[in-house]
């Protein structure tokens, strides 16, 4: 009789352990799953915050023109009116936008790609988007030359000289500069290159 008792005493002790081992498992899962939920959900809110940092496109102003240029402070006049876009792809309407100019204070000189001269080369850039690219042209200087400078020496003296060949060196310069604002900042932003000046020797 006594291993009767001892076998029934055994088996609620067993079966306790059993429970206590599950229920703290259970725990365990729950609290891994909400650390999860609070991690992925924290990571989805942090990717989507640089998005709310790119340039919007201003809207153009319906009364008088506006002068588009930076004041003397330095800092581009406050606009009203943006409009966020998916990306810096987005096809623009130049009718509803307002377009922003900023000049390259020092022109570029190089050696031409022949080797029969050297070229020099003013540009200012246009955007149809808010502050954030210039800010960025500012921020990136040093790349946005790099690259200029190496476009430029690709150059032919020949084609430079023909409406065509100017035509053609925008695009590129258009492009060159687009690509290094994405590489560094996400998003390009630049419309068109303009000439100030051009130089050939």
């Amino acid at each position: 009789m006594s291993k009767d008792k001892v076998e029934t005493e055994a088996k609620p002790k067993g079966k306790l352990k059993k429970l206590l081992i599950i229920g703290v498992g259970a725990i365990a899962l729950i609290g891994a799953g909400a650390g999860a939920g609070i991690y992925f959900g924290a990571l989805s809110a942090h990717e989507a915050k640089p998005e709310d940092n790119f340039p919007k496109l201003v809207l153009r102003s319906k009364g008088e023109a506006e002068p588009a240029a930076e004041g003397e402070s330095g800092e581009a006049p406050p606009k009203v009116g943006t409009v966020s876009v998916p990306n810096d792809r987005y096809k623009v309407d130049p009718r509803k936008y307002e377009i922003t100019y900023y000049p390259i204070t020092d022109a570029f000189t190089t050696n031409l790609a022949d080797g029969s001269g050297f070229l020099q080369v003013g540009i200012s850039l246009s955007t149809f988007y808010d502050g954030k690219v210039i800010n960025n042209i500012k921020r990136q200087a040093v790349p946005i030359r790099s690259v200029v400078l190496m476009v430029l020496a690709e150059q032919d003296p020949a084609l430079l000289s023909t409406s065509q060949g100017k035509q053609r060196l925008q695009r590129q310069l258009t492009a060159a500069i687009n690509d290094v604002l994405r590489d560094k900042e996400g998003f390009g932003g630049i419309d068109n290159v303009y000439f100030t000046s051009l130089v050939i020797q």
